[in-house]
């Protein structure tokens, strides 16, 4: 029997994907790891809190793997690091884990209650840890040391804390073991024991811009030798290291002195050469600490994750000869092996975020399926590269309007919503999406900009955005908006945008720059006023990331002002809704006060929401559906269906 289709005006369709199923179904599923024969993962749950719960997969399916109430997560440079670590290949050692409400380190072994690793914070300070290694009896990894509330003030070492739990009490039993530069990855101690590397980076510079890898050598008495640069330095990114598993003393680090994320390898001898050398990349901006996306194997292999605009999982061999795995996923993230089986997250444009098992020599096993709702209202999204005014590429992400019970009138086009991605040297993925298809499914396009200053498409793409941040983001969105509109794809009254932290930016700052483009704008805890961001406003990770995306501080103070949303203000004529976590220590709450100051005695349609105990990047299920919520209801009124 043919599906018929009912004509029905685009932003009018009636949807059975609400925002509360949107909310549940988008569980974050992050950290995988192998317990023994068991995967591990951790899962972001927005009905319980946004707790992350340490999740297993048991023979009936996922299961906590803590008893209740922990909730496994590191605030380290505020966007988390890995945040647990089993001790060994045998299940009855048990893991280590930070814990979100203290941020102590914690051992659990299974039939115990966890018990405390790390010493409480003293009253001047907050210690908080990610990334950890084993040696010995201690576990190794990177401590911060946050001396004020605004977490501005802050130190990072490498530390030592001894697993039989006397540094609980104990601060002193604690040992240092390096430290020297502003931010560091935690350590990756070698096969053997004899060495550890870690990466290092300072203040002006972004992990992106410029990293060290440092190698010391282990003393017999568990102190390090002097530690000596090996890759990275001025212009090169180091984004992860990782010592080679077959015991030859190679260490691979995926880094960019070509241009793109390629992975090195640096012999025991210093000698150093490109396994892969392709115009992709094989690793990611490092927002977090201890990501990674190279995994060397025992047969001396390493499992990559690679692409530009999508990824694919492949096998690396030494000789570097690429064999990428059959799949139907085209994004993969947090991958961890256990030197036989690689487990990792993985999503596709018709498949969710979704927990896998790899035998490299077999097939994929789904640990834990997406939990996503209505999938059969999901769109088909595609790639399109765009060409802006000057000849350069702009990469996108379209998503069409899709309901399977109707379609747009005949002559009527759909309107769009243009999505900014935050970061901004960050990028999305093309894969199912639970908050696109919410729109979507009820007669909205949207169109996810990848605009100069995203990852994915080597150093040169990603630079396109020093010193122009508010001009080049602003422009590519307009480009692809524009050009959506010339084809007789999108509405050109029907355009909005929309966008979180930096993509909040650039969504405020598109309002005020294309006032006759957008009707309307959905902005989430955004980056407003760059100078007061810049003196008074952020933590310490990106206290000075503004000096590569507008200038030099203060030589451009001039530039910080005038790229600022907040001194456009008056130019905004389009209705947005403001949405504002009120703990957000990356955004703070007075940047949006500030222009809701600025607009009081305009006649700009406006609504702005806080989030009393949400922090930067929403995570409780009720935030969620009022958001998605509020932004729907400010699109429906502004785009009345065309005559």
């Amino acid at each position: 029997m043919q599906h018929v289709t009912e004509p029905l005006p685009y932003g009018t369709w009636t949807s059975p994907l609400e925002a509360a199923q949107v909310a549940q179904g988008e569980a974050l599923l992050e950290w995988t790891g192998f317990v023994g024969e068991e995967v591990w993962w951790t899962e972001a749950r927005p009905q319980e809190g946004g707790r992350s719960v340490l999740t297993r997969r048991t023979a009936d399916g996922p299961a906590p793997a803590l008893p209740p109430g922990w909730d496994v997560r590191s605030r380290v440079i505020e966007y988390g690091g890995r945040p647990w670590l089993a001790l060994s290949g045998r299940a009855e050692d048990g893991v280590v884990f930070t814990h979100w409400d203290d941020q102590r380190v914690y051992r659990w072994r299974p039939g115990a209650d966890p018990v405390p690793l790390s010493p409480a914070g003293a009253w001047a300070a907050e210690l908080r840890y990610a990334d950890f290694a084993v040696r010995g009896a201690e576990v190794w990894c990177l401590r911060e040391t946050v001396a004020d509330a605004a977490g501005t003030s802050v130190v990072r070492h490498l530390v030592a804390l001894p697993l039989d739990g006397r540094a609980a009490d104990d601060p002193a039993a604690v040992r240092v073991l390096t430290g020297g530069h502003d931010f560091l990855s935690g350590p990756r101690i070698e096969p053997g024991g004899r060495r550890v590397a870690w990466l290092g980076w300072n203040h002006p510079a972004m992990p992106w811009d410029s990293t060290d890898l440092m190698v010391a050598g282990i003393e017999p008495d568990g102190t390090l030798a002097a530690p000596v640069r090996v890759a990275g330095g001025d212009g090169e990114s180091v984004t992860q290291a990782d010592w080679a598993a077959d015991g030859s003393g190679a260490l691979y680090a995926v880094t960019d002195p070509d241009g793109w994320w390629n992975v090195h390898r640096i012999g025991p001898d210093g000698g150093r050469r490109n396994l892969c050398a392709r115009p992709e990349e094989f690793g990611e901006a490092l927002w977090r600490i201890g990501l990674r996306w190279c995994l060397p194997l025992p047969d001396g292999r390493l499992a990559v994750v690679h692409g530009t605009s999508g990824r694919k999982l492949g096998l690396l061999a030494p000789d570097g000869r690429l064999e990428d795995l059959e799949s139907p996923y085209t994004e993969w993230f947090f991958p961890a092996t256990d030197g036989r089986r690689i487990a990792a997250v993985a999503a596709g444009p018709r498949q969710g975020r979704t927990v896998v098992l790899v035998d490299p020599d077999g097939g994929t096993e789904v640990l834990r399926a997406p939990s996503a709702a209505h999938p059969e209202y999901a769109t088909t999204p595609y790639r399109r590269t765009f060409t802006g005014p000057d000849g350069e590429p702009v990469h996108a992400h379209v998503y069409p309007p899709y309901h399977p019970g109707h379609t747009g009138p005949e002559g009527e086009l759909p309107p769009y919503l243009v999505f900014a991605h935050g970061g901004p040297t960050s990028r999305s993925h093309l894969v199912l999406n639970q908050e696109i298809s919410y729109f979507t499914s009820r007669g909205f396009g949207v169109v996810d900009v990848q605009y100069g200053g995203s990852t994915g498409f080597g150093r040169a793409y990603r630079e396109r955005l020093r010193e122009s941040w508010g001009v080049v983001d602003v422009r590519d969105c307009a480009t692809v908006a524009r050009a959506l509109a010339a084809e007789g794809l999108a509405d050109p009254e029907r355009l909005a945008i929309r966008g979180g932290s930096a993509g909040g930016w650039t969504a405020t700052a598109s309002l005020a720059a294309e006032p006759g483009l957008y009707r309307a704008a959905g902005i989430y805890y955004p980056v407003l006023d760059a100078e007061q961001w810049r003196t008074r406003g952020t933590h310490d990770f990106e206290s000075r990331y503004l000096e590569s995306l507008i200038g030099a501080w203060p030589q451009q103070r001039a530039r910080y002002a005038e790229r600022s949303p907040v001194e456009g203000a008056g130019r905004i004529r389009a209705p947005f809704v403001l949405l504002q976590g009120l703990r957000d220590t990356v955004c703070p709450p007075a940047q949006a006060e500030r222009l809701l100051a600025l607009l009081a005695d305009s006649a700009v349609p406006h609504s702005y929401l806080t989030f009393e105990t949400e922090g930067h990047g929403f995570r409780l299920a009720d935030t969620v559906v009022r958001s998605l919520e509020a932004e729907l209801a400010l699109y429906a009124s502004v785009f009345r269906p065309s005559p």
